[in-house]
């Protein structure tokens, strides 16, 4: 069964202008030209049809959508992509609204909610993708590393990785600053909770793994760099921390709350 374009556009809810602007930049093709100067389209046609607009309520430019399709023709492949963005999506406006509930409920009590907290959510995968972009470069150049993959970022995850991240540290900075020895029960504590953060949301990470990357901080010159950047010694302080708690670990000494 075919379609003209005015059946397509009340089917789709989109206006027949716009159907006449996808055929002009080559995005939707309609499959004949009936002798009339109708536009007319197949199953086919409504299929792309489809997976166009599933793009577009995702933000994807036109240009995008047209590449995409390209570079992918086979349709379960392309509607498996789009539910892992549609499905990402979904998580981060759940997290959205749970930031809301929390606000309301801080608000009601008047209580001031943590600053941190208060932004949870609003990071973007394009935003994380943007953000990431310089230090994927360097570790894929140099070690070869993939740290944007093609799949949809978990951006709740990472959103509540970074506020963990920031206030570890903050934490850190302030005990390297306030001189607190690196070996000292507070310093362990914070590092303990941390662990504890990162293997209850899905990135298992012992003591040894952990001074293993708080080793790399101190050689890599970038990373280095980036922690120096907070602190002046701040990746050496969390190299000889890790390890002191790693050794702590081993011993069995050091794993009980302060």
């Amino acid at each position: 069964m075919l379609y003209t374009v005015k059946e397509v556009a009340a089917l789709a809810n989109v206006t027949v202008k716009t159907l006449h602007h996808y055929h002009k930049i080559g995005l939707l093709l309609p499959c004949e030209v009936s002798d009339a100067g109708y536009r007319l389209y197949g199953t086919k046609e409504l299929e792309r049809l489809q997976q166009i607009l599933f793009y577009r309520e995702l933000d994807f430019s036109l240009k995008e959508i047209k590449r995409l399709l390209q570079d992918d023709p086979d349709r379960s492949s392309i509607l498996s992509k789009q539910k892992e963005l549609l499905l990402a999506r979904k998580r981060r406006l759940e997290r959205l609204i749970q930031t809301i509930d929390e606000s309301l409920d801080f608000l009601h009590k008047g209580e001031l909610m943590d600053k941190a907290r208060m932004f949870i959510g609003f990071a973007s995968e394009a935003q994380w993708r943007d953000a990431l972009r310089e230090q994927h470069e360097y570790l894929h150049d140099k070690y070869g590393y993939n740290l944007l993959s093609e799949r949809p970022l978990d951006v709740d995850n990472m959103n509540q990785q970074a506020v963990e991240a920031t206030r570890f540290l903050k934490a850190l900075a302030r005990a390297l600053a306030e001189g607190v020895p690196h070996h000292d029960e507070r310093v362990q504590t914070l590092i303990r909770r941390h662990l504890d953060f990162l293997n209850q949301h899905g990135h298992p990470t012992s003591a040894a793994d952990f001074a293993a990357r708080a080793r790399f901080f101190v050689s890599d010159d970038f990373h280095r760099r980036m922690m120096e950047s907070l602190q002046t010694g701040l990746a050496y302080y969390l190299c000889v921390a890790a390890e002191s708690y790693a050794l702590g670990s081993e011993t069995g000494a050091g794993q009980n709350e302060s």
